[in-house]
């Protein structure tokens, strides 16, 4: 079913790998929670929605389209969610923003069904792609280096040298030579094995406990958010959330496709410029989004963690279909996932080491073009400073045919990519984001 033997992998490598994108992103189950919470949703009711949204896009992903590529609510559409739909609207509560994120998740699924989001997956220029996917490798490496405390905030230069005397970074740097030491002497599974040797580390030195058990029921306190379709698209329309549907709809269908793209790039397994079964996969976000918005979680993306994963070795929809399985266990581990995924130390090695190997991309850019190495240049340095995939996939859109123009070489651009750019422009200079 999985081809494992065409995709030359076997069950103990997509397994592993599977632990890996797991353990890697699972954090999402106690953050998001915390996000959303300030928007006034409840702690467990988020924290089943985002496994339900979780649960049925990847298992989407795993069946039908055959990638490793894992689907998650998105980081940053969820502070977007809280902050700029509910905060600033004071007559939005959460109930009604996300009916926006149901109807974005519907019109989502829609444009999958078309050849639109295909397209887009071809008239992406080479070297956006490629800086696409080294752009993420930093951005998650900065988040590796963030949460630890190994990168912190400074009044001055923004960023500073954290305090290397802490015990989270003294933890997070064994983890790093740990990790590193098993991935150079070629042993699979290095990033998983990492990972265990590091919270038995943490655990034997005090700074992992389970002080709330392991096990607990999961809840729905509101119920099923949202029933009724007609209901929903009356909320968008009697509160005008046109703009707040459009900005969801934009990010979710750049983030996505742009982390499909570097996750699949980094597998080997585009066929040169397509993506096979990329309808398919593209799918399972959609449907996500819309799921999770039902039972009350904000937009799903593909996940970049999903790239631990593939270094890993997973190569196939086994390796998602294993994710699924124990996110799908961790609904009734909540206690034991809140411990592990609370101390970013644990993953955090495996965060840097997979960005470093994304970096790779950077040799197949056309340095020496400007017109082609600007824009890429922009994509990868803007990630990691404006912690969004999105905003830096935009700057490239826009930096690109505007730099083909001038050079005389606009015969080169895919109309999609002038449409994106408009679009991507509006985005930027006149909604909120």
């Amino acid at each position: 079913m999985f081809k494992l033997k065409e995709n030359q992998t076997n069950v103990k490598t997509e397994v592993l790998a599977g632990i890996t994108t797991f353990l890697t992103m699972v954090y999402i189950v106690v953050v998001n929670p915390v996000i959303l919470s300030d928007a006034g949703v409840p702690f467990e009711q988020v924290f089943s929605a985002t496994i339900i949204a979780t649960v049925a896009g990847t298992l989407w992903m795993a069946l039908f389209a055959n990638y490793p590529i894992a689907i998650a609510p998105g980081m940053g559409l969820n502070a977007y969610f809280a902050y700029s739909v509910v905060g600033t609207h004071g007559n939005i509560d959460y109930m009604t923003a996300f009916s926006a994120v149901f109807i974005a998740g519907i019109i989502f699924i829609i444009l999958s069904l078309t050849p639109f989001r295909e397209k887009l997956i071809i008239a992406i220029p080479d070297n956006l792609k490629h800086g696409i996917t080294a752009g993420i490798g930093l951005f998650i490496a900065f988040i590796g280096l963030r949460l630890t405390g190994l990168i912190t905030s400074h009044p001055t230069n923004l960023v500073a040298l954290g305090d290397l005397h802490s015990p989270q970074s003294i933890l997070a740097l064994v983890g790093l030579a740990v990790t590193l030491i098993l991935m150079t002497l070629g042993i699979n599974g290095a990033l998983f094995f990492g990972m265990i040797l590091t919270a038995l580390i943490a655990f034997f030195t005090g700074q992992l406990s389970f002080d709330q058990g392991f096990v607990s029921l999961p809840s729905l306190p509101d119920g099923i958010i949202i029933l009724n379709p007609f209901e929903a698209i009356g909320d968008v329309i009697q509160h005008s959330l046109y703009a707040v549907v459009f900005s969801f709809l934009l990010v979710t269908i750049f983030d996505t496709t742009g982390t499909m793209i570097g996750v699949a790039q980094q597998a080997g397994l585009m066929k040169g410029k397509t993506m096979p079964r990329a309808r398919e996969a593209l799918l399972s976000d959609s449907i996500a989004t819309s799921i999770g918005a039902m039972f009350g979680t904000s937009p799903t993306s593909a996940y970049i963690e999903s790239s631990t994963g593939v270094s890993a070795g997973g190569r196939t929809g086994l390796t998602t279909l294993t994710v699924a399985g124990l996110f799908l266990l961790s609904a009734f581990f909540g206690p034991l996932v809140s411990a592990v995924s609370g101390l970013a130390a644990i993953t955090a090695p495996a965060l840097i080491i997979v960005g470093s190997l994304m970096m790779g991309s950077i040799s197949h850019i056309k340095w020496n073009e400007l017109d082609e190495a600007f824009p890429a240049f922009l994509i990868i340095l803007s990630m990691p400073l404006t912690s969004s995939i999105a905003t830096g996939i935009a700057l490239g859109f826009i930096a690109y045919p505007l730099m083909k123009v001038v050079k005389g070489k606009w015969r080169e651009v895919h109309p999609l990519v002038y449409l994106f750019a408009v679009l991507f422009f509006y985005q930027l200079a006149f909604l909120p984001h």
